[in-house]
């Protein structure tokens, strides 16, 4: 019965963390960043160059966390400046995972689709 008792317990907490993570988890067009200074309504934009680093800020002065390639697709949520926070809507060819977040500079986009 001890057995049967602690698989229960376990099977529970596992769950509550699980519903837990579900509801803290923002909705994709909720990603926004604290050093945007406007919105964009969603939309997705295409790379138009290879060898485009991808930052953790809108400058120079950011680091990068890796390069994007011509014909990589984003999703665009807001903006500073010239620079355009967005989501890697698929593994990069560079080898950045979908869904990682950052920053290119806009004039870097070859397409943008409402």
């Amino acid at each position: 019965m001890p057995a049967a008792r602690r698989l229960v317990t376990v099977a529970l907490a596992i769950s509550l963390i699980g519903g837990a993570v579900t509801a803290l988890a923002p909705a994709a067009s909720a990603a926004h960043s604290y050093r945007c200074t406007y919105n964009i309504t969603d939309h997705n934009a295409v790379v138009g160059y290879s060898g485009v680093n991808y930052r953790t800020g809108p400058g120079l002065g950011y680091v990068s966390k890796g390069l994007l390639y011509r014909g990589d697709d984003l999703r665009v949520y807001c903006g500073k400046s010239n620079w355009a926070y967005t989501k890697l809507i698929h593994r990069s060819k560079g080898g950045l995972r979908a869904g990682t977040l950052g920053w290119i500079r806009k004039d870097m986009l070859l397409q943008l689709a409402g």
